[in-house]
């Protein structure tokens, strides 16, 4: 089984006796489901499970329910036996998005507080705006993603005490030596190939085969694009259309999205796709990064959402897209390669895992920094470059945008293959698997 981090904070919500229903939000196949229900029936004698996307797509019992005593009644039709009280039954209200308006009744199901309750869903966000009633200070919605890099190492039995150590190597700013250097740097290149998604992780752990991680990328791949086919047929097609179109963003000099290319269209502009980019982003299956251009912490306040980069919630599924079974690609150092796209895909994935807003600096002149974040440690702005090659030395941008004395920039950092960490003109050099602990 995969260790995740947000087990903690499900442990913590059953033991706590909390007056919120805890919701699991984040993008399909990413191992929610799998997770409540580990804990869950662990933590609790009666373990309820009503999966709401299957039963909208067969007998429909929980369609229109209007009260919770009629929410009881359905539930008694399929789980009888095991409704017992609070301290030992737990309801887990799965793929909740199916029916937005079930949303509402949370706040009167806690109210009442019969059982325990928890909840996973997709597009929390739009089924919240569909949901007339909201149910306000009854639920808390934690966000889930794909397995971060730490998460990955402890799936291939990469020990906490060497994480500490590697951890505490970082805050020191501190070098591995070679061999270990060498073994994270692997690993690092092993995530780049598998990515994050739980069944592509176990396979390859289970059984290293190639083919059958590839196979379930394809799979989830078409997942996603068939879950697009749920919105109306105008905005399906868009969907999909910006979708299939973030591989080649990533092969761009400037990675931003062009938006008169998503239909052939000149004159495009951001807000022509607001629901169709509400919709990859909210769903976890795209990551947005918005511009700016004259970076004031906190970043929020100057962002432009007219200009963006989009990147796949998991760099195993750009791998797939970019070079399909063919490891060496992307495992060995080939010169003709550019592995640029999957760097900045993994880091932006781990990035906001760790709960950071993502941004990326652009200005006509003085170049593009490929990402900000705001550091709350020194009120400041700090800028991230990432270098999947040799030349990680070279980065005019970054060196423009250190200089300008009105951004205060305090700390810079270039992550890339090397292995010795390094300070000079502000920029702290970091091998690239010290992403996980920024």
């Amino acid at each position: 089984m995969l260790n995740r981090k947000i087990q903690n904070v499900i442990k913590e919500y059953f033991t706590s006796n909390s007056n919120k229903i805890l919701i699991i939000d984040g993008a399909r196949q990413i191992g929610k489901s799998f997770i409540i229900r580990h804990e869950g029936q662990i933590q609790f004698p009666n373990y309820i499970e009503v999966n709401l996307l299957e039963d909208k797509m067969g007998e429909r019992i929980f369609a229109n329910v209007t009260s919770t005593v009629d929410f009881y009644m359905r539930l008694s039709s399929v789980a009888g036996d095991k409704m017992g009280d609070k301290y030992d039954t737990l309801v887990f209200i799965d793929e909740i998005q199916a029916y937005p308006e079930l949303l509402t009744l949370l706040k009167f199901l806690k109210d009442e507080d019969r059982f325990t309750y928890i909840v996973s869903g997709s597009l929390l966000g739009i089924a919240l705006n569909q949901t007339l009633s909201k149910p306000g200070g009854r639920i808390r919605v934690e966000r889930m993603y794909p397995l971060d890099f730490e998460e990955f190492l402890w799936a291939n039995h990469i020990g906490e005490e060497v994480i500490a150590f590697m951890r505490e190597q970082f805050v020191q700013r501190q070098s591995l030596n070679e061999a270990l250097h060498n073994k994270f740097l692997s690993l690092f290149k092993q995530y780049l190939f598998i990515g994050g998604l739980p069944d592509a992780v176990n396979i390859f752990v289970e059984t290293q085969n190639v083919r059958r991680v590839r196979e379930t990328h394809d799979e989830i791949l078409n997942l996603y694009k068939e879950d697009a086919a749920q919105y109306s047929l105008e905005h399906s097609l868009k969907i999909k259309r910006i979708y299939e179109l973030i591989p080649s963003y990533m092969e761009n000099k400037k990675k931003r999205v062009y938006f008169n290319k998503i239909e052939g269209k000149k004159g495009g502009r951001s807000s022509n796709y607001e629901e169709e980019f509400e919709y990859l982003v909210r769903s976890g299956i795209a990551i947005d990064v918005l511009a700016i251009s004259n970076p004031v912490f906190p970043l929020i306040e100057s962002a432009q959402k007219n200009l963006l980069k989009l990147y796949l919630n998991d760099v195993g599924l750009l791998s797939q897209l970019l070079f399909q079974h063919n490891i060496s690609a992307v495992l060995d150092d080939h010169n003709s390669v550019n592995l640029g796209s999957l760097y900045e895909t993994a880091v932006a994935s781990e990035l906001l895992a760790h709960q950071h807003k993502l941004y990326y600096y652009d200005n006509k002149q003085k170049g593009e920094v490929d990402f900000l974040i705001d550091d709350y440690d020194t009120l400041s702005i700090m800028p991230l470059e990432v270098k999947s090659g040799k030349d990680y030395t070279i980065h005019r941008a970054l060196d423009k945008f250190i200089a300008n004395q009105n951004y205060h920039i305090v700390n810079a950092m270039v992550l890339s293959n090397e292995r010795v960490v390094r300070t000079e003109n502000a920029i702290t050099y970091i091998p690239i698997y010290y992403v996980m602990f920024l």
